[in-house]
């Protein structure tokens, strides 16, 4: 099985979960300012990012809109943030509306605990 993760994080903390997940998965995290649209195939895309002002970072939201439904078998969200889980719920709508399926399970890491998390996300990453 193919997997990639790709990530957009302002503060670090995304980051940090990024590559952690990355990690478990037997893969490289990749930033979306590095790579403005997914350039190969996959099964599975762990993508991520965090809300500011209680939205979807644009950078986030312009990258999934430019996914083509033919290189993504499925996407396993992730998100950082202080309480609000809207970047997951964002990210469901749009990618569902242009036929990418999205796994119910999702990770999330409160962005003042992301240390304490960084064993949960490897273990989201080796997940089938």
């Amino acid at each position: 099985m193919k997997k990639a993760v790709r990530y957009f994080s302002r503060l670090g903390n995304t980051k940090t979960i990024a590559e952690a997940i990355a990690d478990g998965a037997g893969v490289q995290a990749v930033s979306i300012s590095d790579e403005k649209e997914l350039e190969e195939h996959v099964d599975l895309l762990y993508l991520g990012g965090a809300p500011y002002a209680n939205i979807m970072a644009p950078e986030l939201k312009a990258y999934a809109e430019k996914l083509d439904p033919k290189q993504v078998g499925s996407v396993r969200l992730f998100t950082t943030s202080n309480w609000s889980r809207r970047t997951v719920l964002a990210l469901k709508k749009l990618l569902g509306e242009k036929g990418i399926p999205v796994e119910e399970d999702y990770f999330y890491a409160h962005m003042l605990h992301i240390k304490g998390r960084v064993e949960a996300a490897r273990a989201f990453g080796r997940k089938a």
